[in-house]
């Protein structure tokens, strides 16, 4: 594969396009330091949605190589051969790992982009930086973790330790590939944990690309393995697996609710998880800057196609506003148009594939015959291109009874729905089975609180949409999931607490 310097980066899609021309895929699992083909030799096509053009054939891995896989994890875990190293070696292997995904920026975002359909802008200024920092900062806080001591009598000394917990199997979504990847990765790894990939079958050629990074930057083989495949082969393995020690996911809640089923058939393994969302985005009448609360709700369900578990898919307006604050959605959308993905002037990329295109569709239709009423977008567009696209769409009239509000779509589909009091909009907030995020608009520090407060999501925005770093914990309640990324809490997914008790003569 092509590996372009960062003094290259294309300015234009022509020269995106050029980039893209020459670049070769790496289609094969890696296990154990190296490149292989499934053992069943299966592969699968990798399709782009940007022009519908196939692109390689991916190794389609399933119990075999999901087998080989944790034999290498789980020898080279007890070997100590990363397990046992010093945190701040492996910090500093780490580091050099995110320096690698730097230097290779370019590449990795052309990747994602053909691969998924993102706008090549979001991918280079947003993923692969989002994704070299979680990898940077969680390394540089694993050296600055401590034990503790417990409160003791004198001829006694009680140690809390934190190790490693063994073997990690992480399956990760296709809106973020890299990103959900490494929200995964980097805290398992700098823990001490072996950890297998396992991608998206809609994305993996990123994922496949990480491997021999890491290899480069330090990290041992059989440490970090990538197992390309569908979720009902190598996946479902994977949760299965007796020796694997934690699941991570982040996806549907349905699939979620497999895994944790699928976990208590098999080891009890810790499962960790991260799925679906409907957010509220709460609009009072005295948000502070109307204009600004409209452009960052359209950018809350247009980025990333609305592919996004967080997206501001329901819109709560104060009703002496709504009609106002709608018109100002519309507006704003006018920034947010598909087109080809590879344009850096391109904010709305392609759907992920047709059938998540279809879903998107068909809810369309289903708002649409729910009585809602559809005031922008709703359209299938470019068709010409043979890529996959659709219109933001905005529809008004929308109670929290209908599909089109209580479902999650994962596409560019906001819900308007209107609201009286404060305690309306919080009980409208919460009737959901989803608490992923929210967020509230309003110039009042009382209300902002309160709401914020009285709000069932693991983050609320107050005054904007999307925020935080590394450095605050993500997750959701309900069954939006459980742990949380980032953070140091992001530690405590990957670690078993020890007490050791030592009496004194």
């Amino acid at each position: 594969m092509s590996h372009p310097e960062p003094s290259t980066t294309p300015t234009d899609r022509s020269g995106w396009q050029a980039m893209a021309d020459k670049l070769t895929f790496e289609s094969r699992a890696y296990v154990n330091g190296d490149y292989q083909w499934a053992v069943s030799g299966e592969t699968f096509s990798c399709t782009s949605p940007v022009d519908g053009r196939e692109l390689t054939r991916i190794a389609s891995c399933d119990q075999a190589d999901a087998d080989l896989a944790v034999t290498a994890a789980r020898k080279a875990f007890e070997s100590g051969v990363w397990s046992q190293v010093a945190p701040a070696k492996r910090n500093a292997v780490l580091v050099r790992f995110a320096e690698l995904i730097e230097a290779h920026g370019d590449e990795l975002a052309l990747l994602e982009t053909l691969d998924m359909g993102k706008p090549i802008a979001h991918a280079r200024r947003v993923d692969v930086p989002a994704t070299a920092r979680a990898i940077r900062w969680t390394a540089e806080g694993i050296d600055k973790v401590y034990g503790e001591l417990a409160a003791t009598p004198h001829d006694q000394i009680g140690m809390i330790s934190r190790e490693p917990i063994g073997v990690v199997a992480a399956i990760v979504p296709w809106n973020f590939p890299m990103i959900m990847a490494a929200w995964k990765i980097a805290p398992a790894l700098a823990t001490g944990n072996s950890v297998i990939l396992k991608p998206s079958e809609k994305s993996p050629l990123t994922a496949i690309r990480l491997a021999v990074l890491a290899k480069e930057a330090g990290i041992p083989a059989g440490v970090f393995n990538v197992l390309p495949g569908y979720g009902h082969t190598v996946g479902k393995a994977l949760a299965l697996h007796m020796d694997v020690d934690c699941l991570v996911f982040t996806g549907s809640t349905n699939v979620a609710k497999q895994l944790m089923i699928y976990a208590g058939q098999s080891n009890m393994k810790r499962v960790w998880l991260e799925a679906g969302g409907k957010s509220p985005n709460i609009v009072f009448a005295d948000a502070p800057d109307l204009k600004k609360a409209a452009a960052e709700s359209a950018s809350a369900i247009a980025f990333n196609q609305g592919e996004v578990c967080t997206a501001g898919s329901r819109l709560l307006v104060e009703e002496s506003i709504r009609a106002e604050f709608i018109g100002l959605i519309r507006e704003a959308l006018k920034t947010w148009h598909p087109g080809h993905p590879l344009d850096p002037a391109t904010t709305c990329g392609a759907i992920v594939d047709q059938a998540q295109l279809d879903r998107i569709i068909e809810y369309i239709g289903i708002g649409q015959s729910e009585g809602a009423t559809l005031v922008e977008g709703g359209k299938r567009v470019m068709e010409d291109t043979g890529g996959l696209f659709v219109q933001p769409t905005v529809f008004a009239g929308v109670n929290n009874r209908m599909r089109i509000a209580s479902e999650e779509i994962f596409g560019p589909v906001l819900s308007v729905i209107g609201f009286t009091t404060a305690e309306e909009a919080i009980n409208i907030a919460n009737d959901s089975i989803y608490g992923l995020a929210a967020a509230v608009w309003t110039s009042n520090i009382n209300t902002a609180y309160k709401v914020a407060k009285a709000l069932r999501a693991g983050s609320v925005w107050i005054n904007h949409y999307d925020g935080g770093d590394m450095t605050a914990p993500f997750g959701g309640f309900k069954q939006s999931g459980n742990g949380r990324d980032k953070s140091l809490h992001a530690f405590d997914k990957y670690t078993e607490i020890k007490s050791t008790w030592l009496m004194l003569d």
